[in-house]
């Protein structure tokens, strides 16, 4: 599925935000980015859709090479890439519905997108998803109107739209309150569960890291330097990955809400 080769950033400034990244993720694998800030989980999954280009190394969706694509055929391949943002980047003067249908404009071309006439289909599939996430009521709502877990659910249901392989989500909790944030995470895991989608969620809150996935990948100063299950998410580990902390009561509060979730 996804494939990262070496994968490398340094900016400008000369701060190098990736250094050397290997990692291989499989078709419906759900997998956690962890780390501090600065550790480079937004500049890696912003670097395999090239949002942010790579400065060396190579990134793989299937046997495509995004890496070395031209503009018009990164383009193509953005379509199997759906992102999740953390400031939801909805347009706010526009409906829940429009802003759900804005997932589809790498499909119809230029006047359609333009005039916002959008496909039978596309319209049954944004209906079918936002009464998914429970919004089917406030299809016609501005997006100004929304509260910040309502709006991230309309992100999801705009990057689950365009039908990709890939789902790339950059701090999708980060502005949302605790209950907030954990049904959103499971409402990303279980969506992705449903289609069979693959997805990297970066994310700076390490107990629902791991209350909901399988697989926690930490990066340190750009180096990956964790990738395993949740349980291998010692003291040890997370004081290598996030410096000293009280890290056995992080572990023990995840064990509580673990155990007040099955209830």
């Amino acid at each position: 599925m996804l494939r990262l080769e070496g994968l490398d950033k340094t900016y400008a400034t000369g701060d190098r935000a990736l250094k050397a990244v290997d990692l291989e993720v499989s078709k419906g694998q759900v997998l956690a980015l962890i780390g501090p800030s600065g550790a480079g989980k937004s500049t890696l999954i912003r670097c395999v859709n090239r949002l942010v280009e790579p400065t060396g190394g190579k990134a793989y969706l299937d046997d495509v090479e995004l890496t070395t694509l031209s503009s018009a055929a990164l383009r193509r391949e953005r379509r199997r890439m759906g992102m999740i943002f953390q400031e939801y980047a909805l347009v706010e003067r526009l409906t829940v519905m429009e802003n759900v249908l804005s997932g589809r404009l790498g499909y119809v071309g230029f006047w359609r997108s333009f005039l916002r006439r959008f496909p039978q289909s596309d319209v049954d599939e944004a209906y079918r998803l936002l009464d998914r996430v429970g919004l089917l009521h406030m299809a016609d709502k501005r997006a100004d109107e929304l509260s910040g877990g309502q709006r991230q659910r309309v992100g999801i249901c705009r990057a689950l739209i365009q039908n990709p392989a890939l789902l790339l989500v950059d701090e999708p909790t980060a502005s949302l309150d605790p209950k907030t944030s954990r049904e959103i995470m499971r409402l990303i895991v279980e969506m992705c569960r449903e289609r069979g989608l693959a997805a990297i969620i970066n994310i700076h809150d390490v107990a629902l890291a791991q209350m909901f996935v399988e697989r926690v990948v930490g990066l340190e100063l750009g180096a990956l330097v964790f990738d395993g299950t949740p349980d291998e998410l010692t003291p040890d580990v997370l004081t290598r990955i996030y410096g000293e902390e009280d890290w056995e009561a992080t572990i023990e509060k995840v064990d509580e809400d673990d155990n007040e979730a099955s209830q």
